[in-house]
């Protein structure tokens, strides 16, 4: 059977899910069983399908403090500086737009749109990410395009479709407030704002966001009860059958690498080949980095361009093997590949619902 979904921002049709033919099932009677390997040391686990090339990592509960760079140490001051930042407008030309717009709070540090607006009212072409997992990975954006945290911080100022502003300005403007110089001074030794030390605070209190003590890290902590049979049942189908350790694995629940979905929209209005616009590899065309699945029920719409407003209809769509599509090649640009890890699944809809009930446990 198969399901489409009307998207209007993109003028096309897209299919959202081939369902596989098994047909629906009860939970397995084996849950139990798979309840209590998980509650013992990984070692004892079933080993995750995954395909050979894949370096991947057990899931694991999250630190008890998020990582800090050597270069960036932690400290309160300089968290609570860059919270400050985060939040106030005087960052942007307008002095009405900040990093809290596209990244609300209540919205898991998303905002829930499609694509976000910025200067002027103007729409950004990608999805605006949650930045809770920011403490992990290293290549920032969904093409990759910040190597670290702090330089990503710097770059929505700066961007005219966002806060149309500079980081050079942005500290001037900055340095005329006594109360923001006072916060430097408290956190960096001296009252020098410089825009190095703008991306620190900010990448800071990115850090410090890391999401703490949800059901799954609270089950792979000991807490038996901490997840219920179906969510054990979705556990086990994340490292199995549904494959998608292949790009999520790990604390983070991310490769922190780049793959091609097939949602590149190749010659068409709506274009947008990624990683390839960062580095210049005819093989990263269509690619964009692959998010994070901590708290993924409250950062709605998914992927890089929010085609996806429901996680129902993205377990769908990897259900039925993602978009292979296909088409005629532009002059000295090949058509976009899709990754070849990706394939068709036959996940019942018993099987779909474990695996989002699990989801929601993160």
């Amino acid at each position: 059977m198969k399901n489409f979904l009307h998207n209007s921002r993109h003028k096309t049709i897209a299919i959202v899910c081939v369902l596989g033919i098994s047909s629906a099932y009860a939970m397995p009677k084996n849950i139990q069983a798979l309840r209590k390997m998980y509650l013992s040391p990984k070692s004892q686990w079933q080993k995750p399908q995954v395909d050979s090339s894949v370096l991947w990592e057990e899931l694991s509960a999250l630190p008890d403090t998020p990582p800090y760079p050597e270069s960036n140490p932690y400290s309160l001051a300089k968290a609570k500086l860059g919270e400050r930042l985060f939040f106030d407008p005087i960052l942007s030309q307008s002095k009405q737009i900040a990093c809290a717009n596209c990244h609300d709070k209540e919205l898991g540090f998303a905002d829930g749109r499609s694509v976000s607006y910025g200067h002027n009212r103007q729409l950004g072409k990608r999805n605006a990410p949650s930045v809770v997992m920011s403490a992990f990975g290293k290549e920032k954006f969904w093409d990759g395009r910040a190597k670290d945290l702090e330089s990503q911080a710097l770059f929505p100022i700066a961007d005219p479709k966002e806060m149309a502003y500079s980081p050079q300005k942005a500290v001037k403007r900055l340095a005329k407030d006594a109360s923001y110089k006072a916060m430097f001074k408290e956190a960096f030794g001296s009252d020098e704002i410089t825009t190095e030390r703008l991306a620190q605070a900010i990448a800071t209190y990115e850090r410090s966001l890391m999401p703490k003590h949800s059901r799954f890290d609270k089950f792979m902590k000991g807490q038996a009860q901490a997840l219920n049979d179906k969510e054990v049942w979705g556990l086990h189908l994340f490292r199995t059958k549904a494959r998608c350790m292949n790009c999520h694995y790990g604390a983070s629940f991310s490769d922190d690498t780049f793959h091609n979905l097939g949602l590149t929209y190749y010659g068409r209005k709506y274009e947008d080949l990624g990683y390839y616009h960062t580095t210049g590899k005819i093989e990263d065309i269509g690619k964009f980095k692959t998010p994070s699945l901590r708290s993924v029920a409250k950062t709605a719409p998914y992927m890089h361009n929010g085609l996806f407003p429901h996680l129902r209809g993205v377990l769908n769509a990897y259900n039925g093997g993602m978009f292979h599509p296909k088409g005629k090649a532009k002059e000295n640009l090949p058509y976009p590949k899709t990754d070849s890890l990706l394939q068709p699944l036959g996940l019942s809809q018993d099987e779909i619902e474990a695996l989002e009930a699990f989801l929601n446990t993160l």
